[in-house]
């Protein structure tokens, strides 16, 4: 009787073992899948990202616009450009840079920039301006210009109101951010009187 008793304990302690076994099995190829889709997830949004896709912003026309390499316009925003019309020429002069033709500016870093602050000397003090992106520019000669939203001046967009920068709509910016924008990306800034190129048409 008592060595039933001690074969049945070994039979449920056994039992017992292979179910936990198998659910740390379980647990661990759930893990491991959830880690796997996040990846391709990852990937699948950078390689969306990085295709070929460009940004054209006419000063003529004050609007930015997206096109895929094969040029699709795959969306337009309204933009803010600089104060004063013409190519910047120095610190300070409140013009927006105008790209050299075929030598397109490039995105060099996407920053939050949620909390930045700047005083317009407008008697507003020091305010947040900058949205919640600020998409960097490689503007040779120049610094400190890219793409961010218009965080108390979104009645500045469309307009002519900047230091220099590309100001969207807070949402714009938003939106670019998540659906288009990524480092390296092209950005053609055309001049004053630029109409729209024979492809865009």
């Amino acid at each position: 009787m008592m060595k039933k008793a001690l074969s049945l304990l070994m039979v449920c302690v056994l039992a017992m073992g292979l179910s936990t076994q198998a659910t740390a099995q379980k647990k661990a190829a759930a893990r491991k899948t959830a880690r796997t889709t996040k990846t391709t997830t990852k990937s699948t949004a950078s390689k969306s990202k990085g295709n070929g896709s460009f940004i054209v912003i006419s000063k003529k026309d004050l609007n930015l616009r997206v096109y895929s390499k094969d040029s699709t316009l795959l969306a337009e925003y309204p933009c803010c450009l600089s104060k004063n019309k013409g190519d910047k020429q120095r610190k300070g002069d409140m013009r927006t840079p105008e790209s050299p033709q075929g030598k397109p500016f490039k995105i060099t870093a996407i920053q939050d920039a949620s909390t930045w602050r700047h005083d317009f000397k407008d008697g507003r003090g020091n305010i947040k301006a900058y949205g919640h992106w600020f998409l960097r520019l490689l503007t040779p000669g120049h610094s400190g210009i890219g793409i961010h939203g218009s965080t108390n001046n979104e009645n500045s967009v469309p307009g002519r109101a900047s230091e220099g920068c590309i100001r969207l709509r807070d949402q714009d910016i938003i939106t670019l951010k998540e659906k288009y924008a990524y480092v390296g990306m092209p950005v053609i800034i055309k001049s004053e009187t630029q109409g729209l190129y024979p492809w865009e048409k």
